[in-house]
């Protein structure tokens, strides 16, 4: 498969799941890597028709089923020839289907064996069901976001899932794929959703213990306690999202929202209700289009809250690329960036059992026709 992107050799074979391991393999697949996926027969169990699933951009697919006896001997044969192995199963279960950690090391030990679950794999939860709300429940990140005369809000899954998950994966097998480069030896990566997600909580649990967050939602400078660190209605029901946390920025901001004459003092803590309905008021007089004109030429840190259909046409994002059209489909580039090998989507999301020639020629592993004849 012709690659692009700093990771262009790199193999990887993924053993298809739903969440935070696909979009893991998404993202090193745009980075250039030949990401081999293994779906199971039927499907990952994902409600979502697979010509619309992104998340299996610039990949490959074969279908492999683990659970006959020539399943696991065939994904071993990939295994052989990868650096990289991605699976999402509960703890054990790769172990039972034959392609756990200690079966593939012993036909590859320089493989990077990355893991991603929600809890990992030790711990009184390790072998429970959950989903990402759950995950990001018990670090404290959820408890941190929304109004505090309202129930958390849930943010997507883009904080546990992607954040804490898909993106701390990455992460570990591209560290752990240099050691192996360097030594020779691979090693499991153990990447739990709630591990990631504390991790990203770093700089707020510095701040509580220097005594500059409340642990409560609503209170801090950076969850919507602040008056202007937050989102504001406009006229037609748009909303503003504000940042003038600097005091330069800040001044720009009162003084374009004309409401410089009248605003107390930013470090009154005792008169930011005073300020936030004096910022509300003056936003609703206006729609977001006309504030966003307003405020697109300033430092004020201020910009419209834009829908995902919205966001491809806002003029800076369209400019630099940072959506794109594949396949029919809209869809955010490939991220970061690379002056000398940058990625790009190369094809639309892989069928299950669409390549499995290309595969077999291409990783020499003939035992996938011979699998792919004994499954039809």
């Amino acid at each position: 498969m012709a690659g692009n992107g700093p990771l262009e050799g790199v193999r990887v074979v993924e053993l298809a799941g739903i969440g935070p391991g696909p979009f893991a393999a998404m993202l090193l697949a745009d980075l250039g890597a030949d990401v081999v996926r293994i779906d199971r027969p039927g499907g990952a169990g994902l409600a979502i028709k697979p010509a619309y699933d992104v998340t299996n951009r610039n990949k490959r697919s074969v279908v492999v089923d683990l659970k006959t006896e020539a399943g696991p001997a065939t994904v071993l044969d990939l295994v052989e020839r990868a650096d990289i192995l991605i699976e999402g199963y509960r703890p054990g279960v790769a172990e039972r289907l034959g392609v756990g950690p200690e079966q593939c090391h012993a036909r590859n030990p320089r493989l990077v064996y990355g893991r991603m679950t929600g809890w990992g794999q030790q711990g009184p939860l390790a072998q429970r069901a959950g989903h990402d709300i759950a995950y990001i429940a018990i670090t404290g990140a959820l408890g941190m976001i929304g109004k505090p005369e309202e129930p958390p809000a849930i943010p997507a899954n883009l904080v546990g899932d992607y954040a804490g998950g898909s993106l701390y994966l990455v992460v570990g097998v591209l560290a752990a794929l240099q050691h192996a480069r360097s030594t020779g030896e691979g090693q499991v990566v153990d990447a739990a959703i709630v591990d990631g997600t504390a991790h990203l909580s770093a700089m707020i649990h510095g701040m509580m213990a220097a005594g500059g967050w409340q642990d409560r939602r609503g209170a801090n400078l950076l969850d919507g306690g602040c008056p202007f660190y937050g989102n504001y209605e406009t006229a037609d029901g748009g909303y503003m999202a504000v940042g003038a946390l600097e005091q330069q920025f800040y001044e720009e901001f009162v003084t374009l929202l004309g409401i410089a004459d009248q605003a107390p003092a930013r470090k009154d803590l005792a008169r930011w209700g005073e300020l936030r309905s004096a910022i509300e008021a003056r936003f609703k007089t206006r729609t977001r289009d006309e504030w966003t004109a307003v405020f697109q030429d300033s430092d004020a840190c201020v910009a419209p809250v834009l829908s995902l259909r919205e966001a491809p046409e806002h003029p800076h994002l369209k400019e630099r690329g940072t959506f794109v059209e594949h396949s029919g489909i809209t869809q955010p580039a490939p991220a970061p960036r690379f002056s000398a090998t940058p990625g790009t989507v190369r094809t639309g999301p892989a069928l299950p059992g669409a390549h499995t020639e290309d595969v077999a020629r291409d990783w020499d592993v003939q035992s996938l026709i011979t699998d792919d004849k004994e499954q039809a």
